[in-house]
């Protein structure tokens, strides 16, 4: 079994219907595997203590959008997601400190746009099980 899906069922991420930063699970949602401490462009291994699990298409992108924009805030939200994995659990109290960091993020860039005159903060960014 790879490490994504070793991950999706020791965290129960299918059951509990949401991802290591709070993003609910929808019909046909991809479950993707983040990089956590060392990442995939410095060589950062596929492993358990290495990664979270994300939504490909919400959590993941934002987190990488986030990182673009602000390192601060998304090493904030990486330490969030390695305090869960170190417990080996998706934690709440983790998960509302993500949400409030997310929505940080989002009043500090709610008026950004991209080059093509688009919001940088999607609304399905915005919805979360924690918020």
């Amino acid at each position: 079994m790879d490490v994504t899906n070793l991950m999706i069922k020791r965290f129960n991420i299918r059951e509990l219907g949401y991802d290591f930063m709070g993003y609910s699970l929808q019909t046909g949602t991809i479950l993707t595997f983040h990089h956590l401490i060392i990442p995939n462009r410095l060589g950062g291994r596929r492993t358990i203590d290495n990664g979270a699990i994300l939504c490909g298409d919400t959590a993941h992108t934002y987190l990488h959008l986030i990182e673009l924009l602000n390192q601060h805030i998304f090493n904030l939200i990486t330490s969030e997601m390695i305090d869960m994995n170190v417990k080996r659990e998706l934690n709440i109290y983790n998960l509302k400190r993500i949400n409030e960091i997310l929505c940080e993020f989002e009043n500090l860039y709610c008026d950004k746009k991209n080059s093509k005159d688009e919001p940088f903060i999607k609304e399905k960014y915005k919805e979360r099980i924690f918020t």
